[in-house]
């Protein structure tokens, strides 16, 4: 037996990739990432389902509301009971949609975290098996969240659930406060427009950085754990 050979503990054929350093990751290492990433997917589409559910509900209520509302406006001619109904009806749904806002926004969250901490196992899997880049989807990491259907931009938070909700509340609040102005100004209906898009405005642009603050947070996050 050689030198070389009684070096290599005996083998003629030493194993090419430990000659070379690269070791197969071990299958409990295996298990666990694709236990993982079958785990973070299940979390993904319960994230949608949540978030479909509550946009759902909310806009249902809404349209129950506003058929509700019609419906005494015509049989009250816009009278004192039309104006209490209203001025009871709209907050609480002013109200629905903000909690809805905030609950969408945190879902929309835990989804983008997922979808992040999934990219994150891609690359592990190319790292591991880069023979196998030609067959799955492969991207530079900056557009690895992008692929899942998770667009960046300011336009694309319009596009989204929250985004829907949070026009619809603004709309809601705006119509609140010009529904209180024309009461107290004696049916104005420049005052009651005047207020009323100022206060829907303010509420859009309240719920706007809330939005913005969101995802600055879930770029912090993804820096502390950056793609490999």
């Amino acid at each position: 037996m050689s030198v070389t050979d009684q070096f290599n503990g005996g083998l003629a054929n030493p194993d090419p990739d430990i000659s070379l350093g690269v070791v197969d990751p071990r299958p409990a290492a295996v298990t666990f990432v694709t236990t993982e990433h079958f785990t973070l997917q299940g979390e993904r589409s319960r994230a949608i389902s949540e978030l479909t559910a509550r946009a759902s509900i909310f806009l249902a209520t809404v349209t129950g509301a506003l058929v509700a509302l019609g419906l005494m406006a015509t049989a009250t001619h816009v009278g004192t009971a039309f104006y209490a109904f209203a001025l009871i009806l709209l907050p609480t749904l002013s109200f629905v949609g903000l909690v809805t806002f905030e609950r969408t926004l945190q879902t929309s969250a835990e989804d983008h975290n997922n979808a992040h901490r999934i990219a994150r196992l891609r690359s592990y899997y190319f790292r591991h098996a880069p023979e196998l880049t030609d067959y799955l989807l492969s991207v530079s990491p900056e557009k690895r969240l992008a692929v899942q259907g998770l667009a960046a931009g300011s336009w694309q938070a319009l596009l989204t659930i929250p985004g829907m909700i949070g026009v619809i509340t603004s709309v809601l609040v705006g119509t609140t406060a010009g529904i209180i102005v024309a009461v107290v100004s004696d049916h104005s209906l420049t005052a009651a427009l005047s207020i009323g898009g100022v206060a829907a405005a303010a509420v859009f642009c309240g719920l706007w950085r809330r939005g913005l603050a969101e995802r600055k947070r879930q770029a912090s996050i993804e820096e502390l754990s950056p793609y490999a």
